[in-house]
């Protein structure tokens, strides 16, 4: 027969039981930012910047194929939100896709650039993001408008010209960015103008990798999109490098240039990472 006792115990062992549940079932709800909004932007209005181009980049870290940039730019004078946009990393490839064309129907002009992995072994994955959102700027521009301010993803202007140039700095760009560029870490996270950006580089980018594909399946990039899975480095290790990897990187931490199936030179570090 059940006492007081034996009831108030049988509560107090329960009680973890019913913690631990109930973290479980928290732990499986995403976790959702909060929305970014044009508040940050609109406070350029006081310097009199009207169209103000949101900047981010996708295809970083990837071990295979393009760098890409993405511009949105807007109306500070008359843009209102759009709903449902976040950095393109929060979204899954559905949100991604269904926002994508309204990101590009809501923005003032839009374009995205791709700087080729050949490239990227060129030139360096800093000069090769400015290549690549060279190539989407001049697109923005020859749609008719030019943009007052750049805002850029992070902490480093990567697509203005250098100062002065290098051997490290790659080629000279002759129409590159001349516009005001502003960075700000998490701009993606907080700033609608950067992860409308995100977004129309991401599913682009995406398409191209789907495309990529096609000629050569064993790499599996219509699902890891070029980047560091297991399976992938899998596939490169049974392969060998394809005409898309970035064999100026180590791809295999060296494994590649141990086995000769890359030139020993072709050494530098590249980054992880779906960005």
């Amino acid at each position: 027969m059940s006492t007081p006792v034996d009831a108030a115990e049988n509560q107090a062992a329960a009680a973890p039981v019913r913690a631990v549940r109930k973290t479980a079932k928290a732990a499986k709800t995403p976790v959702r930012s909060k929305a970014p909004t044009l508040r940050f932007e609109r406070t350029f209005k006081a310097e009199g910047v009207r169209y103000l181009a949101g900047v981010d980049e996708v295809g970083r870290g990837a071990l295979a194929g393009p760098v890409s940039v993405g511009i949105a730019v807007v109306d500070l004078a008359k843009q209102k939100p759009l709903a449902g946009v976040r950095d393109s990393k929060l979204l899954s490839v559905s949100e991604r896709e269904r926002l994508e064309p309204l990101v590009r129907r809501w923005s003032v002009a839009c374009a995205v650039g791709h700087a080729t992995a050949a490239e990227i072994d060129a030139v360096g994955i800093i000069a090769a993001l400015r290549l690549a959102g060279t190539r989407a700027w001049n697109s923005v521009l020859a749609g008719g408008i030019v943009p007052d301010l750049v805002l850029l993803d992070g902490n480093h202007n990567w697509l203005s010209a250098p100062a002065q140039e290098s051997l490290f700095d790659g080629p000279v760009l002759a129409a590159a960015c001349e516009a005001p560029v502003r960075t700000r870490i998490k701009a993606d996270m907080q700033c609608l103008s950067v992860a409308a950006a995100s977004v129309i580089a991401k599913v682009e980018r995406d398409q191209a990798m789907r495309t990529l594909h096609a000629g050569y399946p064993d790499y599996g990039w219509d699902v890891n999109k070029g980047y560091a899975t297991s399976l992938h480095r899998d596939a490169i290790r049974a392969a060998g490098p394809s005409p898309h990897h970035r064999v100026s990187w180590r791809l295999l931490g060296g494994e590649l240039q141990d086995a000769g199936q890359l030139p020993a030179g072709e050494a530098a570090d590249g980054l992880g990472g779906d960005y």
